[in-house]
């Protein structure tokens, strides 16, 4: 019978001694969850404010990044330049080209006999004559006008009412001969695409040369 209560005791130790490792097992185990916890949590609140550091020195009391305002910063310099808010540039002149001009022509008997050529800006066009001497040919075979005056002309600017002239010799020669024409051909320049066919009745032409363009009829006088 002792033996019996012997052996019940012992078997009553073990399980009391069991349990107590099992208690002491799970406290460990706590602690050690809530440590990993607590080291997750203070790693996460260290990081917080370093990341809330990096956005404050981004982007301060809302401003863009410095990336961000230098590109719109770029962009606006880009459109100032491409602008004339500065003043600094004016659009060139446009020269005139003989699609431009209204073309008239009046036979005149100062200096032997000459024909005058006044050009005007058709309405609505501002066009620039340049310094250069009128083309002006005459007949088929394009017989072309020489200089009558040893220096080149002045720009002339022809808008509304304002005119410019230059006055045509057709003959220069004294002998007899030469072409019998009713029409000259005016174009500004070499290179104008479209030249215009003026009538001028007939004339004789032979060694035909004009004047520079003029503002004022009377200095568009070719000498012989």
């Amino acid at each position: 019978m002792f033996g019996n209560r012997r052996k019940a005791f012992l078997v009553s130790a073990a399980l009391a001694c069991g349990a107590l490792l099992m208690t002491a097992c799970q406290d460990t185990d706590a602690t050690a969850s809530a440590g990993t916890g607590a080291g997750a949590g203070a790693g996460a609140a260290q990081g917080s404010p370093s990341a809330a550091a990096t956005g404050s020195a981004a982007s301060p009391s809302g401003s863009p990044a410095p990336g961000a305002a230098k590109g719109t910063s770029g962009g606006a310099g880009s459109g100032s330049a491409a602008g004339t808010g500065a003043g600094g540039r004016k659009p060139a002149g446009q020269v005139c080209g003989a699609n431009d001009i209204a073309w008239s022509t009046k036979s005149e008997t100062q200096a032997g006999g000459y024909i005058l050529i006044t050009a005007k800006a058709k309405p609505g066009v501002t066009c620039v004559l340049p310094g250069a001497l009128p083309t002006v040919a005459f007949g088929s075979d394009g017989t072309q006008a020489g200089p009558a005056e040893q220096s080149a002309g002045k720009q002339i600017t022809l808008s509304g009412n304002t005119a410019a002239y230059a006055g045509v010799n057709p003959k220069t020669t004294a002998a007899n001969g030469g072409k019998e024409l009713d029409s000259i051909i005016v174009a500004v320049g070499n290179s104008d695409p479209d030249p215009a066919s003026l009538p001028v009745g007939t004339i004789t032409v032979d060694k035909p040369v004009v004047t520079n363009w003029h503002t004022s009829p009377k200095d568009a006088v070719p000498l012989r």
